[in-house]
């Protein structure tokens, strides 16, 4: 959780507030003797005043100033979490929340795997944040598309950029484009009913599946690939990804990673997960682990438990879980040092046949640890390659600083550079790392900074019209947002669907069909 005490605000912020040069007693002004400096203070603190509670502080903002209009791009954990921050610590700012789904929750939704409903446990939170009567969701608008960001900027006091990575890493490699190659974050959209990948079609009628990556996405598409399918129909999986999987040939999965078992990108959790999971057997290499016993004694905690878990794994099981794995029909297994040269195709090139990867070893120390060809290659046959090598923002909108060699928004503490009133949160901000605690605390204080620039008088002053200005442009383009009492009602329908299976809901795929819902 962010912390807001004043004294961790940085120092230009206490140097140039309208509280500067004041006691930080927080008294009123009797405490001050000279009665200049006490009608001074009375009309700063008038202005803007510090509520001390539970040993944090909070910015509360004067009912009598004008109210802020802030719009947020994005409608998932980081741009519920930023419009949560400052909804919270302004008690007059209106926030708009564009996505261009017909639905919110972005990740939460599409990212989370079915069998973790324990994470979506935060669409509560977001719910609560979108009824407010100072928020509003407006869903199925394009920006960038149906209205620019300088549209935005001149309807807004605040634009804030928070949606998200929508593209992955090409692999760069010659037959990335066979039949059988497939993004794992497209794999991951088709089973969690993102409209776009709906119709994937993976072809799942090989016995086995490589994985290149070794993060929690890469165990998140093992562990759907080998799960027993009567285990996932309780789960909000699409009902159409759920009747290829039940069809699924599928028997053995390799996770590969082009460096070492001590740089895995995955968490205890899921690979704890990977290693339970019925009817499965683990396939790790005794040899890969040589020596990390000792090199591990130092290692920070998390990292020294994970790696104990796989040298573990890796040797030979006892009596009653080797019988467990004899029993297995299923198995999965890491591959370490191999980095992804070709994908090999059948005699007639027209689908996946396997994989070369080039045997690596590391150089350097530390966070330089790289991975390095030997010289040597190995062949793997596979006729699934689902490439996990990272999540990738894109540019929104050509008036926006964009990095294309990072993937982000260039930006100081969430305040685009270069572009006053305008700033990021999330992965657009940071890169597509961490998990959703990491993205609320990195959103809050992006929140933070811009109510900062607020209380400064850095943001345009005078009334900005909001929703109603963008409203008129996007009725004349044709566009029909949809509310979040929209969204409430799809919500419900897909519960309703889902009861007669015992599932949690039956997703909605298609936004035509959504539209059509909605009487639209």
């Amino acid at each position: 959780m962010a912390t807001h005490s004043w004294l961790h605000w940085p120092a230009w912020f206490r140097t140039r507030s309208p509280l500067a040069g004041s006691p930080l007693t927080f008294g009123g002004s009797d405490d001050l003797r000279d009665p200049a400096e006490a009608k001074a203070w009375k009309n700063r603190r008038r202005r803007v005043q510090v509520s001390m509670k539970l040993g944090k502080s909070q910015l509360l903002f004067s009912t009598q100033e004008q109210t802020p209009q802030i719009c947020v791009v994005g409608s998932g954990p980081a741009g519920f979490y930023t419009a949560q921050h400052l909804l919270k610590h302004h008690s007059q700012a209106r926030v708009d929340i564009y996505e261009k789904q017909l639905v919110p929750f972005g990740l939460v939704r599409f990212g989370v795997a079915p069998d973790h409903p324990e994470v979506k446990n935060v669409i509560n939170t977001f719910t609560q944040t979108a009824r407010s009567d100072r928020c509003a969701f407006r869903g199925n608008v394009v920006v960038g598309g149906d209205v620019t960001v300088p549209e935005l900027r001149e309807a807004y006091h605040a634009v804030v950029l928070s949606y998200g990575a929508e593209d992955h890493r090409a692999l760069g490699i010659p037959g990335e484009e066979l039949p059988g190659v497939l993004p794992a974050r497209a794999f991951v959209g088709w089973y969690n009913g993102l409209p776009e990948n709906r119709e994937l079609a993976p072809d799942l009628s090989c016995d086995t599946a490589v994985i290149l990556g070794q993060g929690n996405v890469a165990l998140d598409v093992a562990r759907i690939l080998l799960t027993p399918p009567e285990h996932l129909e309780k789960t909000d999986i699409t009902a159409a990804s759920l009747g290829v999987l039940r069809q699924s040939q599928v028997k053995t999965v390799w996770i590969v990673g082009r460096r070492g078992p001590l740089q895995v990108a995955f968490t205890i959790k899921e690979l704890r997960e990977m290693i339970q999971l019925p009817g499965t057997r683990p396939l790790l290499d005794p040899a890969d682990f040589l020596g990390l016993q000792e090199r591990i004694k130092e290692a920070p905690r998390p990292r020294r438990r994970l790696t104990e878990l796989l040298l573990q794994t890796a040797e030979k099981p006892g009596l009653e879980e080797a019988a467990r794995q004899a029993s297995a029909s299923r198995a999965w297994g890491l591959r370490f040092f191999r980095s992804p040269q070709q994908v090999l195709s059948s005699p007639d090139g027209q689908r996946t046949a396997g994989i070369r990867l080039a045997v690596t070893k590391l150089e350097g120390v530390g966070e330089a640890t790289r991975a390095v060809p030997t010289g040597d290659v190995e062949d793997l046959p596979c006729g699934l390659v689902l490439s996990s090598v990272g999540y990738k923002s894109r540019p929104i909108d050509p008036s926006v600083p964009f990095d294309p060699k990072l993937g982000v928004i260039p930006n100081i503490e969430g305040r685009v550079m270069d572009v006053p009133g305008l700033y990021c949160s999330g992965w657009v901000k940071r890169g597509p790392t961490g998990v959703i605690g990491t993205t609320m605390n990195d959103s809050f204080l992006t929140g933070q900074a811009l109510l900062q620039d607020l209380q400064r008088g850095l943001l345009p002053t005078g009334p900005r019209p909001g929703y109603s200005a963008i409203e008129a442009l996007l009725s004349s383009r044709g566009v029909q947002p949809v509310s979040f009492s929209d969204w409430e009602k799809l919500d419900a329908e897909e519960v309703s669907r889902g009861q007669g299976s015992g599932k949690p809901r039956e997703k909605l795929v298609d936004p035509q069909e959504m539209l059509r819902l909605l009487g639209r």
